[in-house]
């Protein structure tokens, strides 16, 4: 089984950064894609960058330009790097693990970090 562990949220002025940091353990060979959802009071939860084991990244469109994804495999840690943020930005931020295991058959599964609190202050 894959476990997350987040951390970096925390309170900042509009117009900064923050970077959070996800580090997975356990089974992490496993591990096909990770990514970076976010929630706000009231809303649906959204997905905001993607990274796949391959490389592939995708970012949600209020998003480019101003956050990026990256990896570090020896660490086994996904990070998203948010610079300019906005008061819109404000959200719950919860680290994904796609999972997919090959015995006999293909299985797929999810795997959540805890979350951590991002505000922006205007």
């Amino acid at each position: 089984q894959v476990q997350l562990v987040e951390s970096g949220g925390g309170l900042v002025q509009a117009g900064g950064s923050l970077r959070l940091s996800c580090a997975a353990s356990g089974s992490t060979f496993n591990i096909n894609a990770m990514g970076w959802y976010r929630q706000a009071p009231g809303k649906e939860r959204e997905l905001v960058a993607s990274i796949t084991s391959v490389g592939s990244i995708k970012y949600v469109d209020s998003v480019k330009g101003r956050f990026t994804i990256s990896r570090d495999n020896a660490k086994n840690t996904v990070y998203l790097q948010m610079n300019s943020l906005k008061p819109e930005d404000t959200a719950v931020y919860y680290c994904n693990a796609h999972i997919v295991v090959v015995i006999f058959k293909l299985r797929e599964f999810d795997v959540w970090g805890q979350g951590t609190q991002v505000t922006v202050s205007s």
